[in-house]
């Protein structure tokens, strides 16, 4: 018997790790060793994640990627990587260091170079952004607030039903980091997006994105195309923010099982 290939899913802001329990359960199925760490500081539960934000609270991009490339260091074969928003972007670092034998990066949260800011995106960042000092600090969204970031392609029922049962406090600093990354030759947001040696990488948009906007992928795929290793995009028009958790989110992962057996993963 072949040793199951590890995959790590990745959650983003504003979502617990657990909300990646369908895709766990439909990957090891498929015969993967799936798993979905949280980020440093997160609480096991989205019960105990609300009721104590602060252990949430200041953990920027760097501590987010050390903290998943310190479990990989451990590991005996790299990892798949499927990460969601600015976990797309964690993914995406983490393949640039050669930590990850490929990635999927879904509605991946902008890196250094990509300029497109839609308003839409500003607004979905706004509950952070309004206050300055949000940067050390863990903000949680409203149900109204995650209707317009996440749910807006969904039902009113449906997206209060993901608010409920996904949705837990968010540190601001890493979008704070990735706000001020085209202005810091060191921001953390950059990526090694010229590494010729990497594992493939896949990115996918949802074309109803308010948070992460289809233009921000494509401007993301054209940070790539110095490097000759393996770059490809899928676009769901009809998808927003929500496509790893919402009623939808078995096409979505069918797709990326696809693509990784497409490179024989």
């Amino acid at each position: 018997m072949t040793t199951p290939i590890p995959v790590i899913f990745i959650h983003g802001l504003w979502l617990h790790a657990t909300s990646w329990e369908p895709w766990i359960d439909l990957f090891q199925h498929e015969g993967y060793a799936p798993a979905a760490p949280g980020w440093p500081g997160d609480p096991d539960t989205v019960e105990e994640a609300r009721a104590n934000p602060e252990s949430i609270a200041d953990h920027g991009i760097d501590d987010v990627v050390e903290h998943y490339a310190a479990m990989i260091r451990e590991m005996p074969v790299l990892p798949i990587l499927i990460g969601h928003s600015f976990g797309g972007m964690i993914a995406q670092k983490l393949l640039g260091q050669d930590l990850a034998a490929a990635a999927v990066a879904i509605d991946a949260a902008q890196i250094k170079g990509v300029l497109p800011l839609p308003l839409s995106a500003l607004r979905a960042t706004l509950p952070v952004f309004k206050n300055p000092g949000n940067k050390h600090k863990a903000v949680s969204l409203s149900a109204e607030q995650f209707r317009f970031a996440f749910g807006n392609a969904l039902s009113e029922e449906e997206s209060a039903a993901l608010f409920e049962r996904w949705t837990i406090p968010a540190p601001g600093k890493p979008l704070f980091e990735a706000a001020a990354a085209n202005f810091n030759p060191h921001s953390p947001a950059k990526v090694d997006t010229a590494n010729e040696l990497r594992g493939p990488l896949l990115l996918m948009t949802g074309g109803k994105d308010h948070t992460v906007p289809e233009s921000i992928t494509r401007a993301t795929l054209k940070q790539y195309r110095h490097s000759d290793a393996v770059t490809d995009i899928t676009d769901f028009p009809d998808r927003g923010h929500s496509l790893t958790i919402d009623s939808g989110w078995r096409e979505v992962a069918d797709t990326v099982l696809n693509w990784l057996r497409q490179q024989t993963l």
